[in-house]
């Protein structure tokens, strides 16, 4: 049977949680979809009774199933995980510890189906129930950062409900913690992407799994955003053009030197000039070196196996209208 939903759900100590949440997704998706869905519950390496639970209750639900992570490995490859496994045309992203709604789900759905050129709906915690006034300023300053950086304006990119169509996510891998930048690395692909409010609840059962570090982890990754999407086939643009302004500069303060060791006799041992000359042309070097390595790595991934630069979108001739 072909499996038109996929509900990708990565869990982590969430075993109070899970038997309401597939209840609830029970009732909600049966309704709608008269049982052509599937639910991917990603064990993120529990350390609790989670994967006792999951057992227990995969044999209730014909269209539950589990994937067991060896040991946790972080949201991202859980959800990478779910992706790889999944088998639906729409799929369909939400937490496991019921602060997202299922019952957003055909809501958000049907966005995707009544409107062609949609790719990518994205849920938008308008009305938050974890969030105290010291964490809701940092998050609205971080995704304007996101935002303005990436040139993806969401509300809220943490929102973990979202809908893709399987066209967009299958051309995504995922890595280190790169899932709350799906919506960036979709358009980077060509994909369409609206946002919409969602409901939210307060957690009533388990922990909160952030803490302070994220935000740390939040600007690396935007780093790492920022580059992939403006250098990621041309690195020597990246590092070229620092190198070259070091070089020039190292290059310089040396023909200065050399001018007065040579034509005014003066000491140039000791300068603290000579010192900075070296350094800049000893980094200007090695940033050439690198850009020029990142070029070679771009060949060698591309070329081997024939991938391709660019993803297509469709091919239209007049051939179509014959």
């Amino acid at each position: 049977m072909t499996i038109k939903i996929s509900v990708v759900i990565p869990v982590f100590n969430e075993a109070e949680a899970i038997i309401t949440l597939i209840k609830k997704i029970d009732n909600v998706l049966s309704r709608n979809y008269r049982g052509n869905f599937e639910v991917l519950l990603v064990d993120d390496g529990s350390s609790d009774n989670t994967e006792e639970v999951l057992a227990k209750e995969k044999t209730n639900f014909s269209w539950l199933k589990i994937i067991t992570l060896a040991r946790n490995y972080g949201q991202s490859t859980a959800l990478q995980a779910g992706f790889d496994f999944s088998r639906g045309n729409i799929i369909v992203t939400m937490d496991g510890d019921l602060q997202n709604d299922p019952e957003d789900i055909p809501k958000l759905i049907g966005l995707i189906q009544k409107n062609e050129n949609i790719d990518l709906v994205s849920g938008w915690r308008k009305n938050r129930h974890d969030a105290t006034f010291t964490r809701k300023i940092p998050s609205k300053i971080a995704n304007s950062l996101i935002s303005k950086v990436t040139g993806v304006k969401l509300h809220d990119y943490g929102c973990s409900l979202k809908v893709y169509r399987s066209t967009v996510i299958k051309n995504i891998r995922l890595y280190g913690e790169m899932h709350r930048f799906i919506p960036a690395i979709a358009a980077e692909v060509g994909a369409k992407i609206i946002e919409v409010p969602v409901e939210h609840h307060p957690r009533t059962t388990g922990v909160s799994k952030y803490g302070i570090d994220r935000t740390a982890r939040v600007l690396l990754d935007l780093i790492w955003i920022k580059f992939s999407r403006k250098f990621i086939h041309r690195p020597i643009h990246a590092f070229g053009g620092i190198a070259l302004i070091m070089l020039v500069s190292g290059l310089l303060i040396f023909s200065w030197l050399f001018f007065e060791k040579i034509f005014l006799g003066n000491d140039i041992g000791g300068r603290p000039l000579l010192i900075l000359g070296l350094l800049l042309t000893l980094i200007g070097t090695q940033l050439l070196a690198v850009g020029l390595i990142g070029e070679l790595l771009t060949r060698i991934y591309h070329e081997p196996y024939g991938r391709k630069q660019y993803l297509i979108k469709k091919i239209s001739s007049s051939e179509d209208n014959q």
